[in-house]
């Protein structure tokens, strides 16, 4: 047999094993995996447990009021859809969470206590601190003259009472030593001369013992020192060298720190639990570690009108120097409270959102981890905890750590949180509670009310051209067409409803044919849009077919309505800029009835939060 041959064979060999081995281990897996108790369950699925197709369901992240059951974009912006978390309760309030998503949030909660009512309320304040106005001086000149020698010379330096300031050239001096000798010569004839001579000299403040020792010596001084009259530090020099002064003009401003103003800023609502002689502890970093104690010596009885806060005063000895004007400082006032237990909730488990405080509270006694969104009212601040006014009760279980993380899935699953507040319930109708008087309208009424509707089309038209004009015009029509409708066709409280609608019409559809800005005129159109749905639904049309439709995004993301007799959206309140965004919330048929109003409180669900 040839080489090539045997070499054939042996592969073919190979082949053939590598196949049996391949079926056989096929076969013992197959057989492995039908006597696994998972595979079992998975073969006999439960009719309770949904189906994986059932469970997912798809939203936008910036817009979580799409929801849909397969992948694609988000209708309003375009954006790829995600996955949603299954795990959400038909409650709005109540976000469940899985274990693992709990344990990666890393939540934490506190059961809620009592505090002692004999405990102390802060009150945090910030301020300053500020020279003593009452101890602020200016050093003058004493005799006039120019300045021939400074012995301070910048701002900052410390000034001791008594200390030698400058040296002056004064003539007016010259001439007043002058007189005094002249006066002496003439004592026994005027002694009087004398006197008067000294005073003059007094006057400048020249001292006894240099008067003594002019009339001594008999000989003119050219130059005056002049002394500093308090202690101080240079806040300000006024002088030079060589400069003319007058008596009484400033040559330095002085501000003595051995005792400082600590000024705090108290706002409205801390200005009643602020009293004269309630004392203060504040730090501040330029001190690290060292805690001041002062007490409230004034209250500023106005209030600043641009910052709204009024001073509040302490004042500190500063003998060491170690507060300098312009520190900025942290107080705490501490108040002794009393009375009955109070219940408090800890700082961290509270959420601010404009003038609301939302806690997450977690559900006893539930299978997976859940936390409901509740809105509280606190009361004073007690260190790092908050009373409780409403809201909360004792012994309830509120997060601590990872409430944004919780505020955040909620957000996304479309539920109750900071930012989304207006959610109802999943599988509810959120349709306005209209009363309904198809049955009692007549067919006359319900065919002149069509009549509007088909005159609003070009007007609804106009604005997603974003044309002015044209939707002038177009309103001018649907007025036209309105003071077609006769009111005494319907009676009672169906004609009282009808009068309601008739005014709210009229009144902003005049305003649309009058202005010239398209902005102003989308408003008014969003309001007698409303008036016209509402008497639609209320009053039937006797054909054709109406799409409500509905954009989130309008007037500031409050959302606005509008009628359409074409399902695809055509937006009228931003025209081309977003032409498409928006969705269909309700279509209006000759069959179309609201819900009656007792049973109204579960209508059917529109998928929108606005």
């Amino acid at each position: 047999m040839k080489k090539s041959n045997i070499i054939i064979m042996a592969l073919g060999l190979l082949v053939a094993g590598f196949a049996g081995g391949y079926f056989m281990s096929s076969q013992n897996a197959a057989q492995r995996q039908e006597n696994t108790p998972d595979t079992q369950t998975a073969q006999k699925p439960s009719n309770d447990a949904p189906t994986s197709q059932e469970e997912e369901i798809w939203t936008c992240s910036m817009h979580p009021q799409i929801r849909q059951a397969e992948p694609g974009e988000c209708p309003i912006c375009g954006m790829d859809l995600i996955l949603l978390d299954a795990n959400t309760s038909s409650d709005p309030l109540v976000l469940e969470m899985t274990v693992e998503a709990a344990k990666l949030a890393n939540i934490q909660t506190t059961v809620l206590g009592d505090h002692e009512g004999a405990g102390e309320k802060l009150i945090r304040l910030s301020g300053k601190i500020q020279e003593d106005e009452r101890l602020a001086s200016s050093q003058v000149a004493h005799v006039p003259g120019r300045i021939e020698k400074l012995f301070v010379s910048f701002t900052g330096e410390q000034v001791r009472r008594g200390q030698k300031l400058a040296t002056v050239y004064s003539p007016e001096l010259i001439t007043a030593q002058q007189e005094l000798l002249e006066a002496i010569k003439l004592r026994d004839v005027s002694p009087g001369l004398v006197e008067a001579a000294r005073n003059k000299l007094k006057f400048w403040k020249i001292s006894q013992s240099v008067i003594d020792r002019i009339e001594q010596r008999g000989s003119i001084r050219e130059t005056f020192n002049i002394y500093a009259d308090a202690d101080g530090i240079v806040s300000k020099r006024r002088v030079a060298v060589g400069d003319y002064v007058k008596v009484g003009e400033p040559l330095f401003d002085l501000m003595n720190l051995n005792n400082v103003w600590v000024l705090f800023d108290a706002y409205e609502e801390d200005l009643a639990n602020i009293r004269l002689g309630d004392r203060i502890e504040f730090t501040t970093p330029s001190v690290p570690n060292h805690t001041f104690r002062t007490r409230v010596t004034f209250i500023d009885p106005v209030m600043n009108p641009t910052t709204r806060v009024a001073y509040v005063r302490t004042e500190m000895n500063n003998s060491q120097g170690h507060l300098k004007p312009e520190m900025f400082v942290t107080g705490i006032l501490k108040k002794k409270r009393h009375g009955k237990s109070k219940l408090t909730v800890p700082k961290s488990a509270v959420l601010w959102t404009g003038k609301r405080s939302v806690v997450y509270v977690k559900k006893p006694d539930t299978v997976i981890p859940s936390f409901e969104f509740r809105e509280i009212e606190i009361g004073d601040a007690l260190g790092d905890i908050f009373e409780v006014v409403a809201g909360l009760e004792l012994g309830e279980e509120v997060v601590t750590y990872g409430a944004f993380s919780i505020d955040a899935a909620a957000q996304l699953n479309n539920q109750t949180s900071m930012m989304n507040k207006n959610v109802m319930l999943k599988g509810a109708d959120h349709t306005e509670h209209l009363p309904d008087y198809t049955d009692q309208t007549p067919q006359a009424f319900k065919i002149q009310l069509a009549d509007v509707a088909e005159s609003y089309i070009p007007m609804k038209d106009a604005f997603v051209a974003t044309n002015t004009q044209d939707a002038a015009q177009s309103a001018q029509k649907v007025l036209d067409q309105i003071a077609q409708v006769d009111m005494n066709l319907i009676k009672g409280p169906a004609h009282i409803y009808w009068m309601d609608q008739l005014k709210a019409m009229k009144a902003h559809i005049e305003k649309i044919t009058s202005l010239d800005d398209i902005e102003e005129q989308r408003k008014q159109f969003d309001f007698f849009s409303e008036a016209l749905i509402k008497s639609v639904k209320v009053f039937g049309i006797p054909k054709d077919k109406y799409y409500v439709q509905h954009c989130p995004m309008a007037n500031d993301n409050q959302g606005a309505d509008w009628i359409s007799k074409e399902k695809a959206i055509k937006n009228p309140y931003f025209g081309e800029k977003m032409l498409t965004c928006g969705i269909t919330q309700d279509s209006i048929t000759k069959d179309f009835k609201n819900p009656p109003m007792e049973q109204a409180s579960l209508p059917r669900t529109t998928g929108h939060n606005h």
